[in-house]
């Protein structure tokens, strides 16, 4: 299969998954974002900053730089913090572009070439791969936690 058709399919499946997620946002009120269930459940702020820091991470200087980068701060993705409906859209949105920013910056050849993530060596695509796992997974728990807040008033995302 072309590189290109590979990649295009794999922006497409990112924006897919935004999508969804916004979806549930446009469900919840500012309050709902901080909703925990229990103390070992992440709320949908957490999977936000969660998600904008591994964005930014592994995004950022893409096929030059590994994909841990040590200004993260990983740790305090999953604290609570007191940020408003707002702020984490921003976050959300910021932690995107870098996403699309630097798939879109690939070029078909680039698909074969070996970057890292943790010292650890992965073709593009693997980490691309890596990458569109990790997000799905994490949207996912939003769309779960969303639809616990909401109850009955949920209005699904796919087919209901």
């Amino acid at each position: 299969m072309d590189d290109s058709i590979i990649l295009e399919s794999a922006i497409q499946q990112f924006r897919d998954y935004k999508l969804l997620a916004e979806k549930a946002f446009a469900q919840l009120v500012e309050k709902d974002f901080h909703f925990q269930p229990n103390d070992e459940t992440n709320s949908v702020a957490i999977n936000i900053t969660h998600l904008y820091g591994n964005m930014m991470s592994r995004w950022t200087n893409f096929l030059t730089e590994d994909g841990e980068k040590e200004w993260r701060q990983r740790d305090d993705e999953f604290e609570v913090h007191d940020y408003s409906r707002e702020k984490l859209l921003e976050l959300w949105e910021q932690g995107w572009l870098t996403v699309f920013g630097a798939l879109q910056s690939l070029r078909p050849g680039d698909l074969e070439k070996t970057i890292y993530i943790r010292s650890k060596p992965l073709s593009v695509m693997d980490a691309i791969h890596r990458q569109l796992t990790h997000y799905s997974y994490h949207v996912g728990q939003i769309v779960m936690l969303g639809k616990i807040v909401k109850a009955a008033k949920w209005k699904s995302l796919t087919i209901p």
